[in-house]
């Protein structure tokens, strides 16, 4: 059965693949992460694409349904938890990792009445999606490593992801974090 993403679009707001259409690499030249989050920028103005032919990774553009604006992105992709059990054992946690996830300041901007447009990607887009994924292959959580910014981890807080005992957390940290996460916080949710 062929998951058909448009399911997931709302009244407001609809979701593509990165190269669903050829307009999208206008809107993604334009987009701006804000926050000083340039490697989110980064990433999906020079790293996307590359990742999307290579199959490591998915990226979805949320776009406003009416002006046909940018307004954020996220990228998912398969991975594992893995954690300590005993002294020198581990076991692993199927999981789907969200990527990358950023906000368009410049549609924020234009659109100062909407708020909570993260929490609202979140919820109607990344889980429903992680959830749909859950019915075909064995996907237990979803995780983030987030930048060690408070804020930010009270952010994903509030979204439901919770960090591990500190000496999973290190676990982690030394066995199974990309070189690139290096410095982030590890966070989970289950689904």
């Amino acid at each position: 059965m062929i998951v058909e993403f448009s399911v997931f679009d709302t009244k407001d707001f609809s979701i593509e693949h990165l190269f669903d259409s050829e307009i999208n690499a206008n809107l993604i030249e334009d987009f701006e992460a804000g926050n000083n989050a340039f490697g989110l920028e980064n990433y999906l103005k020079y790293q996307a694409a590359t990742d999307e032919k290579c199959g490591n990774s998915r990226t979805y553009l949320v776009k406003d349904i009416l002006t046909g604006e940018l307004v954020g992105y996220f990228s998912l992709r398969t991975g594992l938890i893995t954690i300590q059990v005993k002294d020198e054992s581990f076991d692993s946690i199927p999981a789907i990792e969200l990527a990358n996830f950023a906000i368009n300041k410049c549609y924020k901007d234009s659109h100062p009445d909407l708020s909570e447009l993260g929490f609202y990607t979140f919820r109607k887009f990344i889980q429903p999606i992680a959830r749909c994924m859950a019915k075909y292959v064995g996907v237990n959580s979803l995780y983030i490593y987030a930048l060690p910014e408070e804020k930010l981890i009270e952010h994903y807080g509030k979204m439901g992801f919770s960090r591990l005992p500190r000496e999973q957390e290190q676990f982690v940290q030394q066995h199974v974090k990309p070189k690139y996460d290096e410095g982030c916080v590890f966070m989970y949710q289950t689904l």
